[in-house]
């Protein structure tokens, strides 16, 4: 009995896509118009956020901090869902349009919230009853509709060009990252002025209008994209690999390759006991006893960027410092440009972003052109050198952040708090080689039907990274306060009486010395793949295609 092959990609309406009329960097553009606008939105709202919740929700303080980590890692752990439904049962585009009425319902209601008296809490008095219920349901609204369009929108915009145009695949991951940072410093910058000026009803509400520009973005794209239509469940081959594995543990597995099922000629080197899970052992075996070495495949790519995800855990540890202790080091510094104008602390995290909306383009027109005659790749380095060099250079960050704190506590006169930008521009600068070389490095090493879930792992390392923070400062105080009087160095609220430099110093050695665990697990990485698997794209093209052959193999023996 044949079975029509399902095509690769498909238009709108799950006809097959053309390529003259499908895809492309036009088609990627309307994509990017959604990250730079969803971004803006988004973005507003959270650097703000707390400021809202303690003024006009009446949270104390420690529970208006957690309420802004607790949303903002929230985002990030919600991707893993967007990306899981997407693979295995919308597609990235529907997920996409899902989801951005989602968040944006989220956004409109907080708008309106802020605009109602009666819906606000009386003043002095905390929310509660239905007042919190409706703060709560907006905000996590946006939170759910944010998680789940963030890894679509990035695997979405590259599946318009595919893992063979490598070049251009390279110019649009520097792209998205131009999109992620001017909607960043506009939000820094316009958004939260006119939050601070004009109430944060209005500030809402010009969240909700970006949003609204996103989706219009993205719609108007769709007569352009192609789909890649999902493949059902991406843990059940998983799940499968893992019990049929079991089941054969003290099997042996053959050297001959006609032993298995559905022989490829390129398989990874690593975890070979997930290789039993594919040796035939009878003619009529369950799926759950006998997987294809695609399934294997898949697997193994899996466990195989786990240690890749976790070195960028003290990467965003590091990020959660710039964003929570940094900001505080500038509130006990001299903020004043001019006797009538300050800078809001909270704004240095703008600078960054200011500095990376002309380094990101350089990087792609100069910096890439050069690299690649040097190194014959097509990105200029691979993702996992840009990955290790914006470790090793968040490093110094950390190195810059302690100087000066320690500067700015010896000081007799109060410094500028310019002399804090440093450690903002470092970072930055890590970040353009981390996060992006990450997101390639994911992507690429994804095959057909799993492309959104890997790369929503790579924001669930943000999570975590925010996650460990908090942890660290917790452990730092029980540590440091053993046998001291005066505490630990992080218990007072008055940074002349903490040690915030001692405590920079050690995230600079830890981040150091991640970045060398970083060496070790990138080197195992490649040294367990045979010299054929150097080239991810065209070994995972070959997977995806004999996925496709053993779908159909089981559609017509079942």
């Amino acid at each position: 009995m044949d079975r029509e092959e399902e095509p690769e990609s498909v238009d709108w309406r799950g006809r097959p896509s053309k390529p003259i009329r499908h895809g492309g960097m036009t088609a990627a553009l309307f994509v990017l118009g959604l990250q730079g606008f969803e971004m803006m939105a988004v973005a507003a709202v959270g650097n703000n956020l707390i400021t809202y919740v303690f003024n006009e929700m009446h949270f104390p303080l420690p529970k208006a901090a957690n309420t802004v980590t607790n949303f903002v890692g929230t985002i990030f752990l919600l991707s893993l869902l967007g990306g899981f439904l997407s693979d295995s049962y919308l597609g990235s585009f529907w997920t996409m349009l899902v989801f951005g009425f989602v968040e944006l319902s989220g956004f409109i209601l907080l708008s309106v919230q802020a605009h109602v008296p009666g819906l606000r809490p009386e003043p002095g008095v905390q929310a509660s009853g239905y007042k919190a219920l409706i703060f709560y349901g907006a905000l996590y609204l946006v939170a759910l509709g944010s998680g789940c369009l963030k890894p679509n929108i990035i695997s979405h915009g590259a599946d318009q060009l595919g893992k063979h145009q490598a070049k251009k695949l390279s110019t649009f991951f520097n792209c998205a990252y131009f999109a992620f940072c001017s909607g960043e410093l506009v939000a820094l910058t316009v958004l939260v002025w006119v939050q601070t000026h004009s109430g944060m009803d209005v500030g809402f509400g010009v969240s909700a209008a970006a949003m609204a520009v996103g989706l219009i973005c993205l719609i108007s794209g769709s007569f352009a994209y192609k789909n890649t239509p999902p493949k059902g469940s991406i843990f059940t081959p998983i799940a499968q690999v893992f019990v049929a594995a079991i089941c054969k543990r003290k099997q042996i597995c053959p050297s001959n390759p006609n032993m298995l099922q559905s022989h490829l000629s390129i398989r990874t080197h690593k975890f070979k006991f997930l290789d039993k899970a594919a040796c035939i052992n009878g003619s009529d075996e369950s799926p759950w006893r006998l997987c294809t070495v695609s399934q294997v495949e898949q697997v193994k790519i899996l466990l195989s960027v786990v240690p890749i995800f976790a070195c960028t855990i003290i990467f965003n540890t590091i990020l959660a410092q710039l964003q929570t202790f940094s900001v505080q080091q500038g509130t006990s510094m001299n903020t004043h440009l001019t006797p009538n104008f300050h800078i809001p602390p909270a704004s240095l995290q703008s600078i960054p972003y200011m500095m990376l909306i002309f380094v990101v383009p350089l990087y792609e027109t100069a910096f890439v052109p050069l690299a690649r005659r040097i190194t014959g790749k097509d990105s200029g380095i691979s993702p996992l050198q840009r990955v290790g060099t914006g470790l090793f250079v968040a490093t110094f960050s950390m190195v810059a952040a302690a100087i000066i704190e320690h500067k700015r506590r010896v000081s007799s006169q109060t410094l500028s708090i310019f002399w804090i930008a440093p450690q903002f521009l470092i970072f930055g600068l890590s970040e353009m080689f981390t996060a992006v070389g990450l997101i390639e490095f994911f992507y690429m090493q994804s095959i057909q039907g799993m492309q959104s879930f890997l790369t929503a792992m790579t924001y669930c390392s943000y999570s975590f990274g925010f996650y460990l923070s908090s942890l660290l400062v917790s452990l730092v105080n029980r540590v440091t306060s053993t046998g001291s009087s005066g505490g630990g160095w992080l218990s007072n609220n008055d940074l002349n009486k903490d040690r915030l430099d001692l405590f920079y110093w050690m995230l600079a050695a830890l981040s150091l010395i991640n970045f060398f665990n970083f060496l070790f697990w990138s080197r195992w990485y490649s040294s367990g793949q045979s010299p054929a698997l150097s080239n991810s794209s065209n070994t995972n093209t070959q997977l995806e295609q004999e996925i496709e052959k053993q779908k159909s193999l089981a559609n017509y023996n079942s």
